[in-house]
C-alpha cells in the first residue's frame, strides 16, 4: 500500500499561477531541480491533470544536442520510467505520449484510493485543481511545499481555500535564492 503525496511550487501568499495563468515565476534554480531530481526517487505513480501533463512532455524526449544538463537528463529519466495517470475529459488515448500513461476523465476518490493502495511506495499528486478533491477528503498524507520568495497579489491557489488540516513538520531546507521547502505529514 503506498502513500499519496501533494506537491507544489508556491508564492509566499499561496499561489501556484498568478492571476493570469503564469507560473514561469516558479522555475527553480540549479540547487532546487537537482533536489527535485532527487525527491522522484520514492515516487512510483504520478497523478496529474491535463495542463500539467502537457507541460511535463517536454521530459519524455531529450534534445539531440548538448543543451540539458546532467540533471536535466537524470529528471527525464526518471521521469520516463513513472507510470502516470492523466485526468482530462478533453483528451483522448491518442493524445498520450507514453505506454506508461494512463487516461481517466475524471478522478474520483474511490479510482485514487485504488492507485494509492496498489502502489508499492509514493503516489505524487500534482496540480492544485487535480488535487482539491483529495486534498479535502484528507486522503493526502504528505504535502511538500516549496515557496518562492514573491507575492503575486490572486491567482490558482494552491491549497484548496475550504480546507482545515492538521500538519507536522517532517522536514524542512532554504535554498541559495531564498526558496523554502516544507514537507508536511497529516495527522
Amino acid at each position: 500500500m503506498g502513500t499519496l503525496t501533494y506537491t507544489a511550487t508556491v508564492s509566499v501568499d499561496g499561489y501556484a499561477a498568478d492571476a493570469s495563468g503564469d507560473f514561469n515565476w516558479s522555475a527553480p534554480s540549479g540547487e532546487v531541480f537537482r533536489f527535485h531530481v532527487e525527491r522522484l526517487g520514492p515516487v512510483v505513480h504520478e497523478v496529474l491533470g491535463r495542463r500539467t501533463y502537457k507541460l511535463m512532455e517536454y521530459w519524455l524526449s531529450p534534445p539531440e544536442d548538448d543543451s540539458w544538463s546532467p540533471d536535466e537528463h537524470e529528471f527525464a529519466e526518471r521521469w520516463k520510467a513513472i507510470p502516470r495517470t492523466v485526468v482530462s475529459s478533453s483528451m483522448t488515448a491518442n493524445d498520450l505520449v507514453s505506454d506508461r500513461d494512463r487516461l481517466v476523465p475524471r478522478l474520483d476518490l474511490e479510482t485514487l484510493r485504488r492507485i494509492v493502495d496498489e502502489a508499492p511506495g509514493e503516489v505524487e499528486i500534482f496540480g492544485p485543481t487535480t488535487a482539491g478533491a483529495a486534498i479535502r477528503a484528507g486522503l493526502v498524507s504528505d504535502l511538500r511545499l516549496f515557496v518562492v520568495p514573491r507575492v503575486v497579489g490572486g491567482g490558482l491557489r494552491a491549497l484548496p481555500p475550504d480546507t482545515t488540516l492538521d500538519l507536522e513538520l517532517a522536514a524542512h531546507r532554504v535554498f541559495a535564492g531564498g526558496t523554502a521547502y516544507s514537507h508536511y505529514r497529516t495527522r
